[in-house]
């Protein structure tokens, strides 16, 4: 018998937000892992802190933040490797991702190398784009709205495009892509109808009108949403 491979959504980044399921996984596992950068901390690992209830084996899975997709991918490939002994000896295995594992959670990655070799179970996890909604009380989308997600390293002519077809819109990965993306949304006519959030849920989250956010200061966990209508619920 190996051991089963879960995939935990642990939310935003507020503690209280797992999922009661998430957390049982988390406490039955005696195997826990989890991404950090190479040269930091875990924020997935600060997350479920405090709900650690015993020691565990934990697996540290340490990732490139590059551009380039190759480091990131051998990151993967030797975590796989790693984790694949743990299951064959029988012992589960949590591994942490922040907010949900199947919107843009990089858990996904050991999902597609481990899939067809162990059992796999992946729980979902409150996302950040439910969370940045919530903090902004400004809902995502009603009644016939098409809600946009969209990364914002794309270029600005496939942003234009797709935010002029939009109702609705969440601009994510802003980090240094901020300028640029607010100049955009200027450019458009649309910054009274955007909101900015960072590090939604977390004790250092931020609200900021788009206009007063200081060049080159907005984190990769920040976002921006716009609601054409204004107000959903009108």
């Amino acid at each position: 018998m190996t051991g089963k491979l879960f995939g935990l959504g642990i939310g935003p980044g507020d503690p209280d937000l797992i999922t009661l399921k998430a957390l049982k996984i988390l406490q039955a596992s005696p195997v826990l892992a989890y991404p950090t950068l190479e040269d930091g901390d875990s924020l997935a690992r600060s997350i479920i802190a405090p709900h650690l209830t015993d020691k565990k084996h934990e697996i540290t899975i340490r990732i490139p933040m590059t551009v380039a997709r190759e480091p990131a991918q051998k990151a993967y490939d030797m975590a796989a490797i790693e984790l694949a002994e743990e299951l064959k000896a029988g012992r589960d295995v949590a591994v942490l991702c922040e907010g949900d594992p199947f919107f843009y959670g990089s858990f996904m990655y050991l999902f597609g190398r481990m899939a067809l070799n162990f059992p796999v179970e992946v729980i979902p996890g409150v996302s950040s784009l439910t969370a940045c909604a919530t903090a902004l009380e400004t809902p995502l989308s009603a009644r016939n709205d098409i809600l946009t997600v969209l990364p914002a390293p794309l270029e600005n002519s496939i942003l234009k495009a797709r935010i002029e077809a939009a109702d609705s819109v969440a601009l994510m990965k802003l980090g240094r892509h901020f300028d640029r993306i607010r100049g955009l949304i200027i450019d458009m006519g649309l910054a009274d109808q955007a909101n900015y959030i960072e590090r939604a849920s977390m004790q250092n989250q931020k609200i900021t009108p788009l206009r007063e956010v200081p060049a080159d200061a907005a984190p990769y966990f920040s976002m921006i949403l716009i609601h054409k209508r204004g107000q959903a619920w009108k």
